[in-house]
């Protein structure tokens, strides 16, 4: 195999083809046509001496050979990639980009509007796509559709970079006119009806099984550690339906402390802290490994790095 006779194209072709495992969507994937894709991946079999994708009835599969090259040549496209954009700088005064950020309520409602107000002073045209969990998968991620997921995660892709965004402590949001506020305790914290709130990771969720409770979420494995259960009636997976639970239905919703803190001027609830100890969340954002070298990504990451600090160090978390 001799290198001059080969185009680099091919390479990304064999990556999408592999990630794809579909002509119509890696060539949809590189926006180049179905026939040039095809043609692509003639070459490719003719250049490795093997049919690489297989259709089974379970659809195209790779080979074994396949599945040797794909890290390999995801390797290599990443060091092609870092190598073009050495000296390449991302101008973000000029700059138009639409970044595309998949982030949780919480994290849209406590970090984005920080946020924006430092892109309308550095990055006035940088446009932000806001997505919510649901409408992510984890495929969307991996090949770079999205540019960052920032959530709070159960289990990570070990092959998706990762950052720190902040770590956060509960607070539990009460009802300021009712005996609770009045007398907060254990005993009174569980004999209060509850509206839980979670949402993890991305893609679409699952149903919630209320006696599963070691599926609950930090609040709950807490409680069960202890021997205790929350009488939950509502459970919910958007944070500002459960702070509208608290002021409008009466139900204690124990939150991250920054999401509580949104409601800190409604007279119609009180901030109280938990009568017993939960675990702190840690925020984190990922993005997939096609990215890491791209300087506007680069900057981007740096830029929510400097604005969720300025925020951590804001709220004393």
């Amino acid at each position: 195999m001799q290198l001059d006779k080969i185009d680099l194209n091919l390479l990304r072709y064999l990556d999408s083809l592999l990630r794809e495992q579909n002509v119509t969507h890696a060539a949809n994937q590189l926006g180049i046509t179905q026939p040039a894709m095809s043609n692509g991946l003639r070459r490719l079999r003719d250049l490795f001496h093997d049919p690489l994708l297989v259709r089974t009835s379970e659809g195209m599969m790779p080979t074994a050979l396949a599945i040797q090259l794909q890290p390999r040549v995801q390797v290599i496209l990443q060091s092609v990639d870092e190598v073009l954009h050495l000296g390449q700088n991302f101008e973000a005064e000029s700059s138009s980009r639409v970044f595309r950020i998949m982030a949780s309520d919480y994290a849209e409602a406590t970090l984005i509007p920080p946020l924006m107000k430092k892109l309308q002073n550095e990055a006035p045209n940088v446009i932000l796509d806001v997505m919510n969990p649901s409408d992510v998968s984890f495929h969307d991620v991996e090949k770079g559709k999205v540019d960052l997921v920032i959530n709070r995660f159960e289990t990570l892709p070990q092959s998706f970079h990762q950052k720190s965004v902040w770590v956060d402590h509960f607070s539990c949001l009460v009802p300021a006119d009712s005996e609770i506020a009045r007398n907060f305790s254990l005993e009174t914290y569980l004999a209060s009806p509850h509206v839980w709130v979670s949402k993890t990771g991305f893609g679409v969720g699952v149903g919630i099984q209320p006696e599963e409770v070691q599926k609950l979420g930090w609040v709950d494995g807490s409680l069960a550690d202890l021997g205790f259960k929350r009488n939950i009636r509502l459970f919910t997976r958007n944070y500002n339906v459960a702070m509208r639970a608290t002021e409008q239905l009466g139900l204690i919703a124990t939150l991250p402390s920054l999401a509580t803190r949104l409601m800190e001027d409604n007279k119609r609830v009180v901030v109280m802290p938990p009568p017993f100890d939960i675990p702190p969340v840690e925020l984190k954002m990922l993005w997939s490994p096609l990215l890491q070298h791209d300087p506007g990504h680069i900057w981007l990451r740096s830029t929510i790095a400097g604005c969720a600090k300025t925020i951590a160090e804001n709220n004393n978390l």
